[in-house]
């Protein structure tokens, strides 16, 4: 195998501990657009098969987890539906406002938000917590999870990385759906 993984080799996991050393965390945040206070991706040290390895972990609340199962199983819809459907792109004009869509994208668009609602209603689709290992991931080993959380922040991730590490992570395997917050979208 000529092509080694990285996150395996130990100079950088002996340079990824001297960085955590400093911060005085157990994980390195990885810059990303999608970072938010329900999806954080991040870097920290695990065992693995006895050896230590980095993990590229992905880590979002089950919230989040659910809408993005629901939106996929909407979009899978307004596939069959509509021949034509190969997703919504909002465009920007040169001054940064957003261009109006067509009628058939405002359809879809108001075709997937009913399916949604519809999906949400019933309850049809349900999520529980989980881990997914990729252990042929391009950089150490990848790692998905979903847990039941409001929110992530530095003490759920330093919980969940204590937890993975010592294998006393105890996933809840209730079956949970969830509703769409509505936004207050009163005038004064």
């Amino acid at each position: 195998m000529s092509n080694i993984n990285a996150g395996f080799d130990p100079k950088h996991i002996e340079d990824l501990k001297a960085e955590l050393k400093k911060t005085g965390k157990s994980f390195k945040i990885i810059p990303d657009e999608e970072n938010s206070d329900e999806f954080v991706n991040f870097y920290f040290i695990g065992m693995y098969e006895g050896k230590e390895v980095i993990y590229d972990a992905a880590l979002y609340t089950l919230r989040l987890h659910h809408a993005s199962e629901v939106y996929e199983i909407a979009e899978h819809e307004a596939a069959k539906k509509f021949p034509n459907f190969n997703g919504i792109s909002y465009e920007e004009d040169e001054n940064g406002n957003m261009l109006p869509l067509t009628s058939e994208q405002e359809e879809v668009g108001w075709f997937i938000t009913e399916m949604i609602m519809e999906m949400e209603e019933e309850e049809t689709v349900k999520v529980q917590e989980f881990i997914d290992i990729d252990t042929h991931h391009d950089f150490g080993i990848g790692l998905d999870a979903a847990i039941n959380v409001e929110y992530i922040n530095d003490d759920v991730i330093t919980k969940f990385i204590k937890e993975f590490n010592d294998d006393t992570l105890d996933l809840d395997d209730t079956m949970y759906a969830f509703q769409s917050e509505e936004e207050d979208i009163e005038g004064d």
